[in-house]
């Protein structure tokens, strides 16, 4: 009988043996080993058990049988995964750095075997009748889970169970009435009807016949995806345009064509709402993807996708991972979130991974967003994807709001030393008295190392980078770019005032000033304290939903995919903090932060107002933010990006070195970047400089950066320092991001 040999990808993280090695199958292992299965392996001399990944079948080796090992077995109810993604992780491994087998396990996360439940539905019985019955009485006792539940079914007589239990909070006690009287209903999904493609019918989800008339401008944009020769396309509409019906009708021609698609949308905006506009229109065909899903669930929705059961994935972004056989359609909702930045190696960015992945099976790209990166938008104004606006509100009679700029320099001026500029407090109370909700955004990022003055408005800066210098407790101020430091001033460096400093002020402390101010009104507060329960965000989103308060207090989570119907006046609190952010994208995300914060005002048919409080009024950023006007940010943007070789001009890669011995890793850090300058031919590096979070868990961290204008030249750095790193290093780690 005729030896067969797998190629594996072993779990060791070095560099010297990241590469496939050769193993002789097992008769009784023949059928179970196909590419993608994990496996345990003999490796080394002391033949210690390792896992591993079959990457590749063949029928005869290199090397000699009896200089080779046969595999010792399958890990546990190992899955095996398709060609395309083994594919995406070799391209993973060559773009972002890391072992391949770090990247064939990005690749293949939550698709380990372990026990799975069955996804279940909660359907009404009853009668249209019985259904309004049912809630006027919730109402009058005042069980608002029980009303929840019930309003749901006023939209869906079927609802997902799991939907229930993470998005509404419907507890078991709030069923088991409903249970009891025969009114609801368990029953589990049929795969069979999924299978079929019969949306209509699965379950009683999915009534295409209520998909909404597009508008023009919807229209053009449907069209222009599927019939352009370019298979990337850029959907720029601004907040409240209306572009998730795009997203339907793109999915809707996607399933009718017999193929599967994908949709990403950040973490924080899956919300119930969102999520059931797409179960309304596909039904069991859907499936989502989150955080808060076991193990088994997770591979189970999976395997139900591999298996053709469910044709639409939707989630954050590991379910572009999702091992579709004939994947059509990739959308990516408000694809500018650096929620789409993996944290882990492979540092991937999921918006080129999407792009990469889409080749592989000559799948369409939509990006989506009102604020789109200046590097993608730059790519479609060139001709590289194509570019589709979308330029009014999707509600009939919706409207931007109205935004007012308001100097905090002048309030200081007339003695206001308050967070609550004269104009922010009158529209508060305007908008309490007509019974209209309100929130509050502080927008806190980069606040903690920044330094800027109250007076003129204006941060420290690096004079050689560009970007805000950040306090450190000894003293000093420093550059995280180039290493730049200088002693902390005590008067401005541009006007002479003595009022600088940090910014500290919190969302608890805005929170008692508001109470203090308005006691009449009901406040919420949203950030990582009243957040941290299983589901705290939703809880917390579900009361403000359903008017259980005025005011909503909030950081950058309150600011992104909500829609509050209700909300009439967003408040801006330190609207240029992020400006200090020492990041060259400071710019770029203040300027997407205030556009985010300020749509979600009057998205309704009731006009809004937002009150946009600065000490830098000027800015270029907070200026085009105030009048929506994205294209003249993109214009000064551009400038500064082109001035300074910065993306899209150019392109950078980030290096951390991280380690327990702050010595060590400070030795490291100069040697590496000793050894790759004597290398340098077109690229230039700044640094190294102590990293902004110096210190986190005992782990003290490094950093410096590679600028070139050719990405090819960067990936060759990027390899030599993983040569290098890996004979140099220690205990410390080194950590390869591109252009972020």
């Amino acid at each position: 009988m005729l030896m067969k040999f797998a190629d594996i990808v072993v779990d060791i993280t070095s560099k010297q043996v990241d590469r496939p090695f050769t193993y002789i199958i097992p008769e009784e292992l023949e059928e179970a080993v196909v590419p993608g299965v994990r496996v345990n392996v003999p490796f080394g001399r002391g033949n210690a058990l390792r896992t591993g990944y079959v990457i590749g079948l063949k029928s005869r080796s290199a090397l000699p049988e009896e200089k080779l090992k046969p595999i010792d077995s399958l890990t546990e109810k190992a899955v095996g995964i398709d060609e395309e993604l083994v594919s995406l992780a070799i391209w993973l491994r060559y773009r972002y750095g890391g072992t391949l087998y770090q990247a064939l396990s990005v690749c293949t996360m939550s698709r380990m075997k372990v026990e799975a439940r069955k996804e279940r539905l909660l359907v009404f019985t009853g009668t249209d009748d019985q259904l309004r019955d049912q809630l006027y009485k919730a109402s009058l006792k005042k069980y608002k889970a029980r009303e929840r539940l019930l309003n749901a079914f006023l939209e869906n007589r079927v609802i997902l169970a799991s939907l229930a239990s993470d998005r509404l909070s419907i507890s078991a006690s709030t069923l088991k009435p409903l249970l009891q009287s025969g009114l609801v209903v368990y029953r589990t999904v049929d795969t069979d009807a999924a299978e079929k493609g019969d949306a209509g019918t699965a379950g009683g989800f999915g009534r295409p016949e209520d998909a909404p008339e597009l508008n023009s401008g919807q229209k053009e944009a449907v069209r222009t995806v599927l019939t352009s020769e370019k298979p990337v396309s850029v959907l720029f509409g601004i907040t409240g345009s209306g572009k998730t019906e795009v997203y339907l009708e793109l999915i809707a021609r996607c399933l009718e064509a017999g193929k599967e698609a994908i949709v990403l949308i950040p973490e924080i905006a899956l919300t119930y709402q969102t999520v059931m506009r797409f179960y309304r229109r596909f039904g069991n065909l859907i499936s989502v993807v989150h955080s808060r899903l076991s193990k088994g669930e997770k591979y189970e929705r999976f395997e139900a996708a591999r298996e053709g059961k469910i044709r639409v994935m939707i989630g954050p972004r590991s379910a572009l991972f999702t091992p579709f056989k004939n994947l059509g359609l990739i959308v990516i909702d408000e694809f500018h979130e650096t929620a789409y930045q993996s944290e882990t190696v492979p540092r991937y960015d999921a918006v080129e991974t999407a792009i990469k992945r889409a080749s592989f099976s000559d799948a369409r790209v939509l990006l989506g967003s009102a604020t789109p990166p200046a590097e993608y938008y730059e790519r479609a104004l060139r001709g590289e994807f194509n570019l589709i606006r979308l330029t009014e509100r999707a509600v009939r009679g919706a409207v931007l709001p109205k935004v007012q700029l308001v100097d905090m320099r002048e309030e200081l001026k007339k003695k206001n030393r308050s967070i609550f500029s004269d104009a922010l407090r009158e529209k508060i109370r305007e908008k309490l008295d007509r019974k209209e909700q309100i929130m509050l955004f502080l927008n806190r990022r980069g606040y903690s190392g920044a330094v800027s003055c109250r007076a003129c408005g204006l941060p420290v800066t690096c004079p050689h980078c560009s970007i805000a210098l950040s306090y450190h407790r000894n003293g000093w101020l420093q550059c995280h770019i180039c290493g730049f430091s200088m002693p902390m001033v005590k008067e401005c460096p541009e006007c002479g005032s003595g009022l600088i400093g940090t910014f500290g002020i919190g969302t608890e402390k805005v929170e008692e000033m508001v109470q203090e101010a308005f006691p009449d009104a009901s406040v919420l507060r949203m950030d990582a304290d009243t957040t941290t329960g299983k589901n705290g965000h939703q809880e917390i989103i579900r009361k403000f939903q359903e008017q259980e308060a005025d005011i909503l207090i909030g950081t950058q989570m309150i600011v992104k995919g909500h829609d509050f119907k209700k909300v009439t006046l967003m408040g801006i609190l330190a609207a240029d903090l992020s400006l200090n952010v020492p990041d060259y994208r400071s710019a770029e995300r203040t300027f997407q932060l205030l556009v985010q914060a300020e749509g979600r005002a009057g998205r309704d048919e009731i006009p809004g107002d937002c009150i946009v409080q600065t000490y830098l009024p000027e800015h270029y950023a907070i200026q085009a933010a105030a009048s929506q006007d994205y294209e003249g940010f993109f214009e000064r943007e551009m400038v500064f990006r082109n001035q300074m070789n910065y993306p899209p001009k150019g392109h950078l890669l980030s290096v951390t070195l991280s380690g327990a011995d702050r010595q060590e890793v400070f030795q490291a850090v100069h040697e590496l970047v000793r050894q790759i300058t004597a290398e340098r031919e077109d690229e230039s590096y700044l640094g190294p400089a102590e990293s902004p979070l110096f210190k986190a868990k005992d782990m003290y961290r490094y950093l410096f950066y590679v600028k070139s204008r050719e990405l090819s030249r960067l990936l060759k750095v990027k390899s030599r320092l993983e040569e290098i790193g890996e004979a140099l290093l220690k205990d410390s780690k080194i950590y390869l991001s591109f252009d972020s």
